[in-house]
């Protein structure tokens, strides 16, 4: 009987793409094209990202019985169409199997599903509820693929070593991942440090493959990677684009060597955030089949930042700027709207709210008798400003982008009803400072494959003057709050850190103003449960990171 050795060589075809959530029909399309591509190539397997057909993350979407049903049935058509000797199709999707549903990678190939294997590590931390609708796969042993053991752990994984240490006691000469990883400022490092310690380990190489595209308050952003056996860096795709590329796997006397490809450069920290923002913005206005944005443009940084964000998305053709002036609105203001509107080149419009205003006053006049004025009078000039917006978006079909950065959000420094209408926020998990730092960059950088113009996009004296909200005589913002270097580092260590009032006083911060700040955070928490959606960023953004309850009088006073 003549044995079948294995190929001495394998072509993967590595497909970084965008699925939408919930199009399966449409993910389907994108595989087929993908796999037409490998086809044309030359490939012998393709691989698409976790949960490709349906989209990551469906949280209960996927407990859908008929979600399930047409997955199930796409996959199927997917294998059927690889009975024509092309490339097989390594794809992530759910499956139901005696009665449990797993998240899953399905290898197809000669017109069948050839393979299956079951996510082990089900994450349930941070943005992952997957336990809540996945059921634990079995520990693996590898597939075979026309003669080669592939060993396919899935995202989390590769996140402790006991799945690939089963792969690799059991056979498997290849690792192949496919993720649904979403993007935090630490995700690059975080990653390759995981996938180096599964290498070392299981003395075997690794491709990584992560999909890319915003869904709700995620972004992927790809970054697909490959490490060969002695920790070299065999290919780097790109960050925050689709992207397909070729790698070949070839074995020798010591095992299989990823051939070298191309190194894309990672972007630093400030392109990855500005580009983590217009990715999320980007797909959650289009995937949502809005024609485009509106926002307030107040001549602050805030709106500035996220009007340019905007423009880089969609180009200045998708996006209006309404300036809405008070009496309290200053001649620099105005005049910054107009200049950063220009620089833009969007439309902008100036919207007087004093009408509206007075007529509120007006109105409330008689029960308000005998009263001081107050936050209640200033706040009707913002909630004035978010019906004007509303009434844009309802009558153009444009949706109402929010600017508020996650300082402001952090202490409630914002109003329900008015500067927090909207849809989308895609300055939601920056910080202060961090929406400064943020503008200088950007008016130095014009980012590849974006959008907007080059040059000073944010006029320098935005990002100068004192921030003020203007809804009184001579405010600014350190009028209610500590100047935002100290409530930036008091926020970062509550928030992210979780640290202890004690430990951050101890850092050098006021007493005081730490304990004032925490129960600012703790107060705000019923106001943050109904702000718009935006991009996460950091480790620990308001939304599904940071659960907290409404109703809480914990106080940290030990």
């Amino acid at each position: 009987m003549t044995s079948i050795s294995a190929p001495r060589s394998l072509t993967f075809a590595l497909a970084q793409l965008n699925p939408v959530m919930g199009d399966i029909s449409g993910n389907l399309e994108k595989a087929r094209a993908a796999r037409a591509e490998a086809r044309r190539a030359g490939a012998d397997l393709l691989v698409l990202t976790e949960l490709f057909i349906c989209g990551y993350t469906p949280e209960d979407l996927v407990l859908k019985p008929a979600v399930q049903r047409d997955c199930r049935k796409a996959i199927e058509a997917l294998a059927a169409d690889t009975a024509d000797g092309g490339p097989g199709v390594l794809i992530g999707t759910p499956w139901v199997a005696d009665g449990k549903l797993h998240n899953a990678a399905a290898l197809l190939d000669g017109g069948r599903v050839a393979g299956l294997r079951f996510k082990v590590d089900l994450p349930n931390y941070s943005v992952f509820d997957e336990k809540r609708v996945f059921v634990p796969g079995p520990m693996p042993g590898p597939i075979d693929f026309r003669g080669v053991p592939l060993g396919v752990p899935i995202c989390e994984d590769i996140w402790g070593p006991d799945v690939v240490e089963c792969l690799a006691e059991t056979g498997a000469e290849l690792l192949v991942v496919p993720n649904g990883s979403p993007y935090r400022w630490t995700a690059f490092d975080e990653r390759m440090q995981a996938a180096v310690a599964r290498v070392v380990e299981s003395g075997l190489p690794l491709i990584y493959l992560n999909t890319v595209g915003g869904q709700d308050e995620l972004v992927f952003d790809g970054a697909s990677f490959a490490i060969n056996a002695d920790r070299t860096l065999a290919l780097q795709m790109p960050a925050f684009r689709e992207a397909f590329t070729l790698v070949t796997a070839i074995k020798g006397e010591d095992g299989w060597t990823v051939t070298p490809g191309e190194v894309i450069p990672l972007p630093d920290i400030m392109e990855a955030n500005w580009r983590a923002c217009v990715l999320g913005l980007r797909d959650y206005v289009d995937k949502n089949r809005f024609p485009g944005v509106v926002l307030g443009l107040s001549g602050g940084i805030d709106s500035a930042v996220v009007a340019a964000m905007a423009v880089d998305a969609f180009g200045p053709e998708r996006v209006r700027c309404l300036m809405l002036p008070y009496r309290y609105t200053s001649m620099d203001s105005l005049e910054d709207a107009a200049k950063c509107a220009a620089a833009l080149n969007v439309q902008y419009d100036v919207v007087e709210i004093v009408d509206p205003v007075e007529g509120f006053l007006k109105a409330l006049g008689p029960m308000f008798e005998g009263t001081k004025s107050d936050t209640t009078e200033e706040n009707l000039q913002s909630r004035a400003r978010g019906v004007i917006l509303m009434a844009v978006s309802n009558k153009f079909g444009s949706m109402v982008l929010t600017t508020g950065n996650k300082s402001e959000m952090s202490v409630g420094y914002c109003t329900l009803y008015g500067d927090m209408n909207g849809g989308f926020n895609p300055i939601k998990d920056l910080y202060k400072m961090e929406v400064y730092a943020l503008a200088r960059w950007r008016n130095d950088h014009q980012p590849e494959g974006l959008k907007g113009p080059g040059g000073e996009v944010i006029p320098e004296r935005i990002i100068t003057k004192a921030p003020t909200a203007e809804l009184r005589e001579n405010q600014t913002d350190q009028d209610s709050l500590p100047p935002y270097p100290v409530l930036d580092a008091i926020l970062k260590g509550l928030v992210e850190e979780e640290r202890t009032v004690a430990e951050l006083v101890a850092s050098g911060l006021d007493e005081a103003t730490v304990k004032r700040i925490e129960h600012l955070l703790y107060i705000a928490e019923y106001k943050r449960r109904q702000a718009a959606p935006g991009v996460k960023i950091t480790t620990k953004n308001f939304g599904r990171d940071r659960r907290y309850p409404i109703t809480n009088r914990f106080r940290d006073r030990g």
